[in-house]
This record gives structure tokens, C-alpha cells and sequence, in this order.
């Protein structure tokens, strides 16, 4: 049987792994406990469950985003298009309001969550099932109550750059 080793991988190469691989970029809404909106731009999403419908999304114990979102009874996950990519800086600063010059509304299903319709290829409302503490992460769980897909291109990430995926239209 081979020997398990303890020494953890070099980080540089953990985080270049991972940047290697293009993901969807999104930003995850929620409001805090005096209804102000708040967010933060991650590509730390995955779908969980069909049946119920579940996904997870994993944001770092250090984020000014992170009490609300442990707080909440949901969060939304907005996919963000091919044309939002000022959205996605904006939502990853550490600036004060996040959502000036964004286009939003409440949503209806997920506890008066931020949905940026306008910025986003499909949003997903969901209600938040559990909090798990993983290493200098949390994991929130959560039912997807709601959602809509728009007919736009995805905004992606890649190698710490961003990328517009070129898709085929049907001529309506």
C-alpha cells in the first residue's frame, strides 16, 4: 500500500491548476439584515442535485459578503453575459456600493435577493439548506426555488482573464 503523504501541494500550483480551467463567472446576492443589498463576483458555483435541485457555492471567510450570506435565508446566483464584464470587476472590488449603476430588482423567492436581470445569461433564487466551515472557506447549500435563462453569450474565466464564449444564435 503506498504511503500517504501530509505535505500540502505548493498554493501557486493549487491556484494555477484551477486557473487553468475556464469556469462561468457569476455573482452571488443576497441582503443583509437591514435589507441592504450585498455581493461579491465568484466562479466557485456547482450544480449538486437535479432531484431536488441543489447547487453549492463556496466563498472565502474573508469576504464582506460572507456575514449576509450566513445570515440569509437565500442568495441568488447571477450567470453573468458576455457583455458584463464591468459587473464582474465591480462586484469583485472591495468598494463601498457594489450595485451603483446596476440594473436589479428583489427577488420574489429568495429572501429579496439582488437578480441582475439585465447582466446576467441565467439566474438561479435559491433558498439557503446549510453552511458548512471548509478550511478558509464556507460552502452555503442551496435549493433552487426560481430561475431564467436569457438568450445571450456566457461571460467566462480563464487564466485569470476574461473570455467571451462565442455561440451560435438561431435566426428567429
Amino acid at each position: 500500500m503506498p504511503t500517504r503523504t501530509t505535505v500540502p501541494i505548493d498554493t501557486a500550483v493549487f491556484r494555477d491548476a484551477f486557473a487553468s480551467l475556464p469556469t462561468s463567472v457569476a455573482v452571488i446576492t443576497t441582503t443583509d439584515a437591514h435589507g441592504t443589498p450585498k455581493g461579491l463576483t465568484s466562479n466557485a458555483v456547482c450544480a449538486v442535485s437535479m432531484d431536488p435541485p441543489l447547487l453549492l457555492i463556496c466563498v472565502d471567510k474573508s469576504s464582506r459578503t460572507l456575514p449576509a450570506l450566513l445570515r440569509s435565508d437565500g442568495f441568488v446566483v447571477n450567470f453573468l453575459s458576455e457583455d458584463a464584464e464591468q459587473v464582474s470587476r465591480q462586484f469583485a472590488a472591495k468598494g463601498a456600493d457594489k450595485f451603483a449603476g446596476v440594473q436589479y430588482r428583489a427577488s420574489a423567492r429568495a429572501a429579496g435577493s439582488p437578480v441582475l436581470f439585465a447582466d446576467s445569461v441565467a439566474f438561479l433564487e435559491c433558498a439557503t439548506e446549510s453552511r458548512i466551515e471548509a478550511g478558509d472557506h464556507w460552502i452555503l447549500l442551496g435549493r433552487v426555488l426560481d430561475g431564467e435563462v436569457h438568450d445571450r453569450g456566457a461571460l467566462l474565466y480563464h487564466r485569470r482573464s476574461y473570455l467571451k464564449l462565442l455561440t451560435e444564435r438561431n435566426p428567429s
